[in-house]
């Protein structure tokens, strides 16, 4: 007998073409449908051992050697290995996904290991083999390899739970002592977690069965949010529920896309210190990847809120300070600042037709409200006896039309808004938000009624602004032509005119 005559032979016998038809069929399929993470690697192993086995029992047969049989019967063995581990490829990778069935990598694993396993036990006992001197043997081996492996085999049962109850999964945040961090892989001996700082943690599936394990958001039928803790302190002198009502109006009017609206953020007294009071900002955190930086934007919005309120964080008792503070030095900072303020009022066109004395006492009634990028400066609909002076910084104009919000205006420093409330009593008619850092001053209704009092023109002043502002909104909601907007502005100019005075009893 030739040795292609033994090969055609024995291969018909192995199933070597069934083989190669599932390894080709199972590669091609996961390759069409683009599978996730198909396993080929043992697949193609146990089959290049089937053919390499195949081939050595052919050139035997063709030799007419004895011992043809100590190969086909491994051949055989990891032939029908190789054909389980073709027909799992194309069960798991291929046609369960495709009605949405999802398995366990873990899970699949045990599967394809016990029907390989059944498989290995047919042929044997078909070939005739005594199975039971080699089960005999293999119990005295497998007490000697359990104790040896019995860290091995808890890490393999541990990872076998996880997949199971599903306690844990991938893409879970979690926290396992020191560390926090996402799941990123749940293997046989252990699980994959990434922290923040791009490092990767293997802890092993028995430590984890055996530790307390933290999922960082979870809560059941609530969306996946994590609630954050930012302190600050503020000294006595300022009531604490001013500065509950300041700081947490400020954070919940910040449009930030990754702080939840739902619960919503909210600031609490934790503590009474000798000279302070100890003050926390609680919210909730939607992406956990990124939580010092939120916390540092809460901060900054914390920070920019004590400001406008005329607050301040608390300086530790213990600091000492050796600057004398006399009437000099305290006339110095003052007449800097106000000379700040006069700069800005002068910058100012509304103000350009009061005098030298007018502009000097707006600017002493200046109120300093700066704020952090991203705050809302005034909502729409909102009332507010008040106008905002922008020193620096730009913001955007939003109007809400229909339940659509449309930016319609951009503001840069030296500029006014919120001037149409101050002077009519008006709601705001529009959304200020700050793109930038903002400096900022407010001016209250008494000054401008005590200016408005002293010169009776510049209400006429203040109405055409009003009115310039005004026809532009309605133009960014209606599109109205240019000689249609300056009859409204002129119509506008005198129903303002009317409504400021007799908001301000003229």
């Amino acid at each position: 007998m030739t040795f292609f005559d033994a090969l055609g032979s024995i291969a018909l016998q192995s199933w070597t073409p069934w083989l190669l038809g599932l390894t080709v069929g199972a590669w091609l399929l996961t390759k069409l449908t683009q599978a996730d993470h198909p396993r080929f690697r043992a697949m193609f192993f146990f089959g290049g051992v089937h053919l390499v086995s195949i081939l050595i029992a052919a050139g035997l047969e063709a030799a007419h050697s004895p011992h043809v049989e100590a190969f086909l019967l491994p051949g055989w063995m990891v032939g029908a290995v190789a054909m389980v581990g073709a027909v799992g490829t194309i069960v798991f990778s291929v046609l369960l996904p495709r009605v949405r069935l999802s398995v366990p990598r873990i899970v699949q694993d045990v599967i394809v290991a016990i029907a390989s396993l059944v498989a290995c036990v047919t042929i044997a006992s078909k070939a005739n083999v005594n199975l039971s001197g080699i089960i005999a043997t293999s119990a005295v081996f497998s007490a000697v390899l359990g104790f040896s492996l019995q860290d091995v085999i808890g890490n393999i049962a541990g990872g076998l739970a996880l997949q199971l109850d599903s306690s844990v999964e991938e893409g879970d945040w979690v926290k396992v002592g020191d560390v926090s961090g996402r799941v990123v892989q749940i293997r046989w001996r252990f699980t994959a977690i990434e922290t923040r700082n791009w490092e990767t943690v293997i802890i092993p599936n028995s430590v984890l069965m055996k530790s307390q394990v933290t999922l960082l958001g979870h809560r059941e039928h609530k969306p996946r949010q994590w609630r954050r803790w930012v302190y600050f302190n503020v000294d006595w002198r300022h009531q604490p529920s001013d500065v509950i009502e300041a700081v947490q109006n400020a954070v919940r009017a910040q449009e930030h896309p990754l702080i939840a609206k739902d619960p919503q953020a909210n600031c609490i007294l934790l503590d009474m210190a000798d000279s302070y009071g100890r003050y926390a900002v609680r919210y909730w955190l939607k992406d956990f990847a990124v939580d010092d930086p939120t916390d540092s934007d809460v901060r900054t919005c914390i920070f920019f809120a004590l400001q406008r309120a005329g607050m301040h964080p608390a300086i530790p008792a213990r600091a000492v300070f050796v600057t004398e503070e006399n009437s000099d030095r305290q006339q110095v900072k003052t007449e800097k600042q106000l000379a700040r303020r006069k700069k800005l009022v002068d910058a100012i066109e509304l103000f350009s037709t009061l005098s030298e004395d007018e502009r000097l006492a707006v600017a002493a009634q200046l109120k300093y409200s700066p704020f952090t990028a991203g705050e809302i400066m005034t909502r729409q609909h909102a009332q507010a006896h008040w106008l905002y002076l922008m020193e620096d910084g730009r913001a955007e104009v939003d109007v809400q039309v229909d339940g659509i919000e449309r930016s319609v205006a951009g503001l840069t420093g030296p500029n006014i808004f919120g001037e149409m409330s101050l002077l009519t009593g008006e709601p705001r008619a529009a959304t200020v938000k700050a793109l930038t850092d903002v400096e900022c001053f407010r001016l209250d209704k008494a000054t401008v009624g005590t200016l408005i009092a002293a010169q009776p023109e510049l209400a006429h002043q203040l109405a055409d602004l009003l009115a310039q502002r005004r026809v532009a909104l309605l133009s960014a909601r209606e599109g109205v032509d240019a000689e249609a907007l300056e009859a409204r502005r002129k119509a506008e100019a005198t129903d303002l005119l009317a409504k400021i005075k007799q908001f301000f009893s003229l």
